[in-house]
């Protein structure tokens, strides 16, 4: 049974590490972002194709799956325009709107056997996911949607996810995560100790941006869980004094070990962004521990050894990542459904079977 999975919307590769753990062979992983190219094709026996997903044809995509038996289409659409974190702005005039649409077009001309979108919980309100699961089933596909909690499968993070699953074969069944929860000190807590703006002389990716007089105090007076509310009134930032900036508790604080950690987000390694202070060390995360809570393994590459670590491209890279431990159990669940189906079928789509695949 030779399968090939193909990952839309790639980034640097944590949806095609995962699915890879899982069992799932990933031909190729495109992206418009030049950037992910090193880090995607540096840790994943994939190749990477820089291409706007708009513009990628059918016929290009039907090449890039090769003979497989069974073909597999996954992606995570950029999730900025759907997200809570985009309060409101103008998100029918972002470009990125449509390339659920383009996703879904893509679907419909190659019809793979089997197709996964992950994403964030507020798409399945949006008009544009429910015109992609339409369209899905209209090319007969039978689709299940599952709001998931990445800590129920190993993710040390309250992140909640949207998962798609699709299959020309019947329901894919996604199957069931870890019942035990990963903490942040057992994810992080056996890290090198180090200090704001300081970098790690074994891990050059475990390095944390520096703060300023105002914001190490601040850190200083935080408690891990608590908020800016615990601070000398001297220390508060003027916006949060004003009724309107009172209600935003979940910035400025430091995370609890006992605890998973916030939803990490492009912003994670500043410590005035969200909940990104370390539990103990006066700092943010530094980008190996964003990366570690992603579930990348501390093995994971993302630049080449002399390039300068710029904290705002890779923490963008690895805040938009799919977690690898979600993208695992995706991975596994497709793996699953497929070696049923082709049992069932006594290898429906196999060569050997003298079946010609449509």
């Amino acid at each position: 049974m030779k399968i090939s999975a193909v990952d839309l919307f790639c980034g640097v590769g944590g949806l095609t590490y995962g699915m890879q753990r899982g069992g799932i062979p990933v031909a190729a992983g495109v992206d418009v972002d030049r950037s992910c190219q090193y880090p995607y094709e540096a840790n994943n026996d994939a190749d990477f194709v820089l291409q706007d997903v708009t513009t990628l044809t059918a016929k290009s995509l039907r090449k890039l799956f090769g003979g497989a038996d069974y073909r597999v289409l996954v992606g995570c659409a950029p999730c900025q325009p759907f997200s809570s974190y985009s309060h409101g702005l103008s998100q029918k005039r972002d470009a990125r709107w449509s390339l659920l649409d383009a996703f879904g077009n893509l679907v419909s001309e190659v019809k793979p056997d089997v197709v996964s979108m992950e994403n964030v919980i507020e798409l399945a309100t949006q008009p544009i996911c429910r015109r992609f699961l339409k369209t899905l089933r209209r090319a007969g596909y039978k689709v299940s949607v599952h709001r998931v909690r990445c800590a129920d499968f190993g993710v040390p993070q309250t992140r909640r996810r949207l998962v798609v699953l699709a299959s020309l074969h019947g329901e894919v069944k996604l199957q069931k995560g870890t019942s035990a929860t990963k903490t942040v000190r057992e994810a992080i807590g056996g890290l090198e100790r180090i200090e704001a703006g300081e970098s790690s002389k074994r891990d050059r990716l475990h390095c944390s941006a520096s703060l300023s007089s105002i914001n190490l105090a601040r850190i200083r007076a935080s408690k891990p869980g608590g908020t800016w509310r615990d601070w000398d009134v001297s220390i508060v930032a003027r916006c949060h004094l004003k009724k309107t900036g009172r209600s935003f508790k979940s910035v400025y604080g430091r995370m609890k070990w006992t605890e998973p950690s916030p939803t990490i987000t492009t912003q994670f390694f500043k410590f005035g962004t969200g909940r990104f202070g370390h539990p103990e060390q006066d700092r943010a995360l530094s980008l190996r521990e964003g990366a570690i809570l992603q579930t990348f393994p501390k093995r994971y590459r993302f630049s080449r050894r002399g390039d300068v670590i710029a904290f705002q491209n890779l923490g963008r890279l690895i805040g938009n990542a799919v977690p690898v431990k979600l993208g695992e159990a995706i991975g596994r669940s497709i793996l699953a459904h497929l070696k049923k189906i082709d049992e069932t079928a006594g290898g429906r789509l196999s060569p050997k079977k003298g079946k010609k695949r449509r």
